[in-house]
C-alpha cells in the first residue's frame, strides 16, 4: 500500500524521558488519520519528528515518500503544520497575515491579494479581514491560521489539537473546513484529545499512551475491539446512583461504573441489557433515563489504558 504519511519504529527522547517508544503509523493519500492519546502520550512529539521540527533517534518517517531527514527541505515545501498556537501576526489585520504568507511563499502581490481574499471567504472572516488580528475570538483565530497553512494547498497537513479550547460552533465549522480539504485530495494527521473529533473526521485511529501505539485501526474497528455494548441509565434522583449500579451488578456480566449523574454497564447482547432493566424495573428504582449504545471512543480508551485521555499529569517535554 501506498502511504501519504509512514512512520515505522520511531524513537525520540529528551534526556531520560521516552516520548517515543518504537511508533509505526501509516496514513493513505486523501485520508484522515487521527493520532489520539492524553498530554504527554507523545502526540506532539511525533508532529515535530514528521514536521521536520525536530530529529529521530531511531526509525524513519516518510511524507510522500521523502525521508524527513534526509529531504527536509523538499517535506516542508510539500507539508503544512497548523499548532496547537496561532501563528499569527498580532499587529497586522487577518488579510495581511494571510497576505504576508503567500508573498513569503513567492506568489506575486496580486495573486498573494487573490488568495487571501478567497481564503478569507473560506473561512467565513470578511467581516473581520480588516482588523488587527489582536481583536480576533479564538476561534477566529483558529480559523484563521488554518486558513494561513494553506496558503500553498499543501499535499499533507498536519494538524496538532487545532480546536484545543473552542467553543462547540467554531470546533463543527473547523470539522466543515477539514473534510473539505480532504474531499480535495489533501492527507492531514489529526492530534487530539477530543474522542467526538476522532469519531467524527478521522479514517483510522492511532491511539498511543506513554510513546507507544497501544491500538489502530477505524474508529468502528476500535469499539469492536472492546465489544459488546454499553447500557447507561440516570436514575431520577441522584441519591440512588449507588442502589443503581448494585442491582446492575447483579444481573450484568461485567462491572457496572458510575460516571457523573449515570450508571454505565457494559452488556454482550440486547438480552442482558433486558435482565438488568428488568431487575431495576422489580426493584422499584426510577429512572430518568436509559438506553442502550455502541461503546465510544473514550470508552474503548478506557479499556485500552486504564484511564481517560485528560489524566496525564504533564506534556512531554519539547524538543
Amino acid at each position: 500500500m501506498r502511504y501519504a504519511i509512514e512512520v515505522r519504529g520511531l524513537v525520540k527522547s529528551f534526556g531520560e524521558v521516552r516520548a517515543l517508544d518504537g511508533v509505526d503509523l501509516g496514513a493513505a493519500p486523501g485520508t484522515v488519520l487521527g493520532l489520539l492519546g492524553p498530554n504527554g502520550a507523545g502526540k506532539t512529539t511525533a508532529v515535530r519528528v514528521l514536521s521536520t521540527l525536530a530529529r529521530p533517534d531511531k526509525g524513519t518517517a516518510r511524507v510522500l515518500g521523502l525521508d524527513v531527514v534526509a529531504d527536509a527541505a523538499r517535506v516542508r515545501e510539500r507539508l503544512s503544520l497548523t499548532g496547537q498556537y496561532a501563528g499569527l501576526d498580532d499587529g497586522l489585520t487577518g488579510e495581511q497575515n494571510l497576505v504576508l504568507i503567500a508573498r513569503l511563499l513567492g506568489a506575486s502581490r496580486a495573486q498573494a491579494k487573490a488568495r487571501a481574499h478567497e481564503l478569507i471567504e473560506r473561512f467565513a472572516l470578511a467581516h473581520a479581514a480588516s482588523r488587527p488580528v489582536a481583536g480576533y475570538s479564538g476561534g477566529m483565530r483558529r480559523r484563521l491560521d488554518l486558513a494561513a497553512s494553506i496558503v500553498r494547498r499543501p499535499e499533507v497537513l498536519v494538524l496538532d489539537e487545532p480546536t484545543t479550547g473552542l467553543d462547540p460552533t467554531s470546533r463543527s465549522g473547523l470539522w466543515e473546513v477539514v473534510r473539505d480539504l480532504v474531499a480535495e485530495g489533501t492527507t492531514v494527521l489529526l492530534t487530539t484529545q477530543y474522542l467526538e473529533e476522532a469519531d467524527q473526521l478521522a479514517g483510522t485511529v492511532a491511539v498511543i499512551d506513554h510513546g507507544r501505539v497501544i491500538a489502530s485501526g477505524t474508529p468502528s474497528q476500535l469499539k469492536q475491539a472492546v465489544g459488546g455494548l454499553v447500557l447507561r441509565m440516570r436514575p431520577a434522583r441522584p441519591e440512588a446512583l449507588g442502589q443503581l449500579a448494585e442491582l446492575a451488578g447483579w444481573s450484568a456480566a461485567a462491572a457496572p461504573r458510575i460516571e457523573h449523574d449515570e450508571v454505565a454497564v457494559p452488556v454482550a447482547h440486547p438480552g442482558e441489557a433486558t435482565a438488568v432493566m428488568a431487575r431495576v424495573v422489580q426493584a422499584g428504582t426510577d429512572l430518568a433515563a436509559f438506553g442502550l449504545h455502541e461503546p465510544t471512543l473514550d470508552e474503548v480508551f478506557l479499556t485500552l489504558t486504564g484511564h481517560r485521555t485528560g489524566t496525564e499529569e504533564k506534556e512531554e517535554v519539547a524538543a
